[in-house]
């Protein structure tokens, strides 16, 4: 693999970079432009000097005087070349700024976007440090060489336009330009060779040391609570030696290689010198064109180093490319259809599922899938609510995964008021329903912005309304800015219960048709749940439910609540309230028909519920539901969800 990389690194490098030529060809042309006007105006500067010490200098000297006019002239030749070359450099270095950095914008957000696109089965099988990475330093290592491209290609130019100087000037002069500059160049393509596996795996271990942070930063809980500190840290260590070593190598490599990179000019700037004295003697030619070649040589080392930078950088670049390509080009994006639902039907939705199979794919391709889900048909009719039962495993958590299409079914179909919904648009999905997950995320933002996302037609009105129907007003009210509180990163300020009744507003506030619960109360006390899953039932007459309700009470302004609910239940009050149950086993639907029916007859069923409410009941004998948030000033008292 290493040597795969290393024989075609070259090409695969130069490929990159016309592609990003291609996206960006009117600020590269400004870029090269530039580069091309300064490498002309190196060429220039040495001609012009040559002429200042040869027929300026050193007549000067030989008469012990020197004409004013003369001297003002050479003055301004290398003031106006001086001028030039600064606005070469400054069109280039801008052209080039500019290219690199707005396709690493660009190239972020295909890769975000191609993210949000792909099925979550994808991202089961690639960490999340890894996804980070391919977003930002894997993006920034493909586009890493733009910086010095236009400097490389005006070098080009440079060179050409040299070798043609030197040809001009004299042939002897020419073939020491002939030897010198076709061996930077193989000297550096030899470089980029070496470099490309070592930069390949650097690139690969930059990844995995993000992936190892990022997994340890987001089970603090867990590594703290299991004192895993020692472990951890061992662990990334380990990773970040790898890296460590990694970059070693390729420094070494960079250290064997620079001085000789360095070296090469010099030499040719000596054996130009050498040569050109030799010619001197014979009368070949003269001061001026001695001195000019001399210095022609001189000013070329650093331009010429422009072509090993980008070289040098292209098996990183190459690296970084081959990471980004695998998720864009990675397959399994769900389209949508152009089907569309009225969210604003005053019915609520019917779902339905249709002998639905569905399989989640495996990690690696040659393993085979695992089927979660069979035969599965079952309907939610509209305006009632069904509750899902069924231990650990059993598929309650996919089947609320389709419902709202974060997966699509190998086989069936499910259906939204008979409309298939791989046939509807995304906009329109997205309005009729709404998925409130068994881990509540929040955004690191006020209560407001956590709830509207922007939406339109979400006002104050509306916030407080979905908060009174999540039983979330009272604590909200209490806060010290109110809707305008910071939750912090993940809602850190508040309780796990806290969190889930947000997240529960945030959906209730889109007015979705169906509602899909998935466990969405579970840190929440069982009467605030019973109280919160009364009142989607009936939003206009429910009872209130403790000192909360009563701390910020406001109109409901005749806001209604999702007819339709699909919830995911543990507890016996939660289960009674819903108006069919469906027990489900090892992926299958093994009954369905009321909480007191499914008791009666499926012992399996009955068992489980009354194991939940043994284990509920001495989970509430030994900690508090919702246990007492983080005060968000000093003067704030801790509350407990009643």
């Amino acid at each position: 693999m290493a040597s795969g990389t290393s024989r075609d690194v070259l090409g695969r490098g130069l490929r990159v970079l016309g592609r990003a030529i291609r996206e960006q060809p009117r600020i590269f042309a400004v870029a090269v432009t530039g580069s091309v006007l300064f490498g002309l105006m190196v060429i220039a500067s040495a001609y012009v000097v040559g002429g200042v010490v040869g027929e300026v200098a050193a007549p000067a000297i030989a008469r012990g005087s020197v004409a004013g006019g003369t001297l003002a002239l050479a003055a301004a030749a290398l003031f106006g070349i001086s001028v030039l070359r600064v606005v070469g450099i400054f069109g280039r270095r801008l052209g080039a700024g500019y290219m690199q950095y707005r396709l690493q914008a660009d190239y972020r957000r295909r890769v975000t976007r191609r993210y949000l696109d792909l099925p979550l089965s994808w991202h089961h099988r690639n960490a999340t440090g890894t996804l980070l990475s391919n977003a930002n330093s894997d993006v920034e290592a493909a586009w890493y060489p733009i910086a010095p491209l236009p400097f490389a290609v005006g070098t080009l130019v440079m060179l050409v336009g040299a070798v043609v100087a030197l040809f001009f000037t004299d042939w002897a002069f020419a073939l020491v330009g002939l030897a010198v500059f076709p061996a930077l160049f193989a000297l550096n393509v030899v470089y980029s060779r070496r470099m490309a596996p070592r930069q390949a795996r650097a690139q690969r271990l930059r990844a995995e040391v993000s992936g190892i942070a990022h997994e340890s930063f987001d089970g603090a809980l867990v590594v703290k609570t299991m004192g895993r500190e020692a472990q951890e840290t061992a662990r990334f260590a380990a990773r970040a030696g790898e890296l460590r070593d990694a970059l070693i190598a390729v420094g070494r490599l960079r250290g064997v290689f620079d001085p000789m990179l360095e070296t090469l000019p010099s030499l040719g700037t000596l054996a130009a010198l050498v040569v050109g004295v030799l010619r001197l003697r014979q009368g070949a030619i003269n001061v001026t064109e001695l001195v000019s070649v001399a210095f022609l040589f001189t000013v070329l080392a650093f331009p010429v180093r422009a072509i090993g930078w980008v070289l040098a950088e292209l098996p990183r670049s190459v690296a970084g490319w081959d990471r980004v390509r695998r998720v864009l080009d990675a397959t399994g994006e769900m389209p949508y259809g152009e089907a569309t639902l009225d969210p604003a039907a005053p019915a609520p939705a019917t779902l339905a599922f249709h002998d639905v199979h569905f399989g989640y794919e495996p990690a690696e391709a040659h393993l085979p899938g695992t089927e979660v889900l069979g035969e599965v048909t079952f309907t939610v009719p509209a305006g009632k609510t069904v509750a899902l039962v069924g231990p650990t495993g059993a598929g309650k958590s996919t089947i609320a995964s389709l419902a709202v299409r974060l997966v699509d079914p190998r086989t069936g179909a499910v259906t939204l008021d008979g409309v298939d919904v791989r046939d509807l648009t995304a906009a329109s999905l997205a309005a009729n329903v709404a998925l409130v997950a068994q881990v509540p995320f929040v955004f690191d933002d006020t209560v407001r912005a956590n709830i509207t996302l922007d939406r339109p037609g979400i006002g104050d009105e509306e916030v407080w309304a979905a908060l009174r129907l999540a039983e979330a007003d009272g604590f909200v009210a209490a806060l010290p800015d109110g809707l305008d509180t910071m939750v912090g990163e993940r809602g850190t300020s508040l309780s796990g219960g806290q969190r889930q009744r947000l997240t529960l507003a945030r959906a209730i506030a889109g007015r979705p048709r169906l509602l899909v619960l998935d466990d969405a109360t579970s840190a929440v006390d069982p009467r605030v749940e019973a109280a919160i899953l009364a009142g989607l039932r009936a939003p206009d007459d429910r009872p209130s439910s403790g000192p909360e309700r009563q701390a910020a009470r406001r109109p409901n302004h005749g806001r209604g609540a999702p007819a339709s609910i699909l919830v995911v239940a543990y507890r016996r009050a939660t289960i009674a309230l819903a108006d069919e149950v469906i027990y489900v086993e090892q992926g299958r639907v093994v009954a369905r028909g009321t909480h007191a029916e499914l008791l009666a007859t499926v012992p399996g069923y009955a068992d489980l519920v009354t194991a939940y409410e043994q284990a509920e009941q001495e989970r509430e004998q030994t900690r508090p539901y919702d246990e007492v948030s983080r005060p968000l000033t000093s003067g704030l008292e801790v509350e407990v969800d009643r």
